[in-house]
């Protein structure tokens, strides 16, 4: 495990915690995501952890345009206080594994030969919702290369069922 996810995993337990008594899941899950897109841009990284750099100045460059929420901006202001800014990004990752885990949802991403239709997505996000017994969120994508079938990536579970892999075995049992 990186140093950083280390460094980050309390504040982002804290932010979690946080949101949740406020009741704001969806709404820190967005300002989070937003500080940590500012936070990443090269200017204002090199702003983030420059020494010199005063924390008030770090917290209104890394506030969402007409953020009112003061809670999120006391967040921002520890982090700056402690020179964990740079941070934001593992922050955010983690706060979205915390709520994705608070609301029983698996983000699953399904890559297939070709584009699926709606009919067809419904009725695999239907057999996820069995197997895991949550809701299942899905994005998409395409790739050429899997021949036809499709791989299905929910970060701790892969179940591959593309072409290329079952020719890939029917190769290796043949060379056998």
């Amino acid at each position: 495990m990186s140093q950083a996810l280390t460094l980050a995993r309390p504040y982002a337990r804290a932010a979690f915690s946080l949101a949740q008594e406020a009741g704001r899941l969806p709404q820190w899950s967005a300002l989070i995501g937003f500080a940590a897109q500012a936070a990443a841009v090269p200017e204002a990284h090199d702003a983030v952890v420059h020494p010199l750099a005063k924390a008030d100045d770090l917290v209104e460059l890394l506030l969402p345009p007409g953020d009112s929420d003061p809670t999120f901006r006391q967040f921002l202001a520890v982090l700056a206080d402690n020179r964990r800014l740079a941070l934001l990004p593992e922050i955010a990752g983690l706060f979205d594994q915390l709520r994705a885990d608070a609301e029983r949802v698996v983000k699953a991403t399904v890559t297939s030969a070709q584009p699926l239709d709606a009919a067809e997505l419904e009725m695999l996000r239907s057999s996820l919702r069995k197997r895991f017994g949550r809701e299942v969120e899905l994005a998409t994508a395409v790739d050429a290369g899997l021949i036809g079938g499709a791989v299905i990536d929910t970060g701790e579970v892969v179940i591959d069922g593309s072409l290329r892999t079952k020719l890939a075995r029917l190769g290796a049992a043949l060379a056998n």
